[in-house]
């Protein structure tokens, strides 16, 4: 089941009031987003953007018949194209933006485009319903030196150039097709202690696959802007990220914006979930949200 992280502190930051309007850039399966809706009733209107063609269609048909259908607009794309979205469906009045970079639970149990090291799917790691680039490409076509280096700037692993050496030398043999695959090429390649840590060993590798696959810092860094100029002044932008260079790039922009005069910081440090709701949603650990408010 999806747990929406960090929920009460999104509310609190958002701070959504009736027939206000909000756009959620992540909508997912929609656990931030019904919580702001009930807020924004009777009259409000909130955005709902997702890449994942089957999610958007999910939530249509779950919301096609409710009371809340002429609250939610639905988008299937990319949120780095956020001011067109905005443009296309005329979406003014701004009060709040959401970003949640966290990986669906969908995406892991469900989607079967191997995000999960746990079951054994085809290596695609796409939220894109046309995507221009697949895992499988990645670990079969890309030079060992490029692999490598993905492995050391997505994800920090230090076995980056052991686990490229390693699909390199496997993929001579025979193709990489699979999940499964994946994982015996990269348990070869690290040594015994890493393989009985805590974080599965194949954890960063796919991290790494994942956020090159979708082009995920890029379009953080394209969509930033974007949320910025759509909001209404006084409106809020709430982030949350799950890896230190995302959080990175948007500790930066707020710093940036906040130095022009644009936005105001509203939370000087990164609020963290509680230990309660990691034990509730061990997903959550990593989860970083920070606010700032427009000028």
């Amino acid at each position: 089941m999806h747990i929406p992280v960090l929920q009460e502190e999104v509310l609190e930051y958002l701070n959504p009031k009736p027939n206000e309007n909000f756009i959620d850039c992540t909508i997912g399966e929609a656990g931030h987003s019904l919580a702001i809706i009930e807020r924004i009733l009777p009259n409000g209107l909130l955005l709902g953007i997702d890449w994942s063609h089957e999610l958007i269609q999910k939530l249509k048909i779950k919301y096609q018949i409710s009371n809340i259908k002429n609250n939610l607009i639905l988008v299937c794309d990319n949120f780095a194209n956020l001011k067109k979205i905005v443009k296309k469906y005329v979406f003014k009045q701004v009060h709040g933006i959401l970003f949640d970079l966290g990986l669906s639970s969908w995406h892991l149990e469900e989607s079967g485009e191997g995000f999960s090291f746990k079951k054994d799917e085809p290596l695609i790691m796409s939220y894109s319903p046309a995507p221009e680039l697949i895992a499988k490409q990645i670990v079969n076509q890309w030079p060992g030196k490029d692999i490598e280096r993905i492995l050391k700037e997505y994800s920090e692993e230090k076995f980056a150039k052991r686990i490229a050496e390693e699909i390199v030398k496997a993929r001579r043999i025979k193709p990489i097709q699979s999940t499964f695959q994946l994982v015996e090429i990269i348990k070869k390649a690290v040594p015994s202690w890493y393989q009985h840590r805590k974080i599965h060993f194949a954890t960063k590798t796919f991290q790494a696959l994942r956020i090159a696959v979708n082009d995920e810092l890029n379009n953080i860094e394209k969509a930033l802007l974007q949320a910025l100029e759509a909001l209404k002044p006084n409106g809020r932008l709430v982030i949350i990220s799950f890896h230190s260079l995302e959080d990175r790039i948007i500790k930066n922009f707020f710093q940036n914006q906040a130095k022009n005069g644009l936005l105001k910081i509203l939370t000087k440090n990164p609020l963290k979930p509680s230990l309660q709701e990691i034990k509730i949603n061990p997903r959550s650990r990593s989860a970083k949200l920070r606010a700032a408010q427009k000028v």
